[in-house]
């Protein structure tokens, strides 16, 4: 595969970190969107794009060998944490062309003003994206 990424984003310790609007734009080009985030995080805010693939962070080591092996993949959490230790996972499981990071993650995406999809009926507790938990009914 042609590096997808080629020429963009900004590289450290050996990972490719896009901005929000990058990634919106190759979402748009046909790059998928992974998210890493745990069922309950994911639930409240999603991004909206083409093609999410829900995999939480949990559970990549044992399902990663199901990540389409065809396209570029960008992967996502709250803030950009547990979506770079992924990528750097896939990297040395040998994916480092086809895959990069969303800085920031949803942090960013929703302070630049991409589009989510909200269910308010999901919304989450606590004092900081860190410590995020299902709110108490």
């Amino acid at each position: 595969m042609i590096d997808f990424f080629e020429n963009t984003g900004l590289e450290s310790g050996d990972i490719l970190h896009l901005t929000p609007r990058q990634v919106l734009e190759y979402c748009h080009q046909g790059a998928m969107l992974v998210d890493v985030r745990e069922a309950y995080m994911n639930r409240f805010k999603m991004f909206d794009v083409p093609e999410v693939i829900y995999c939480p962070y949990s559970i990549l080591e044992k399902s990663y060998q199901d990540l389409p092996p065809d396209r570029p993949l960008i992967f996502a959490d709250a803030a950009g944490l547990q979506s770079r230790e992924a990528v750097k996972f896939l990297q040395e499981k040998g994916m480092g062309q086809r895959v990069a990071n969303l800085a920031g993650g949803l942090v960013e995406w929703e302070r630049d003003g991409l589009p989510l999809i909200i269910d308010k009926n999901e919304r989450l507790s606590g004092s900081c994206m860190c410590q995020l938990k299902p709110r108490e009914k």
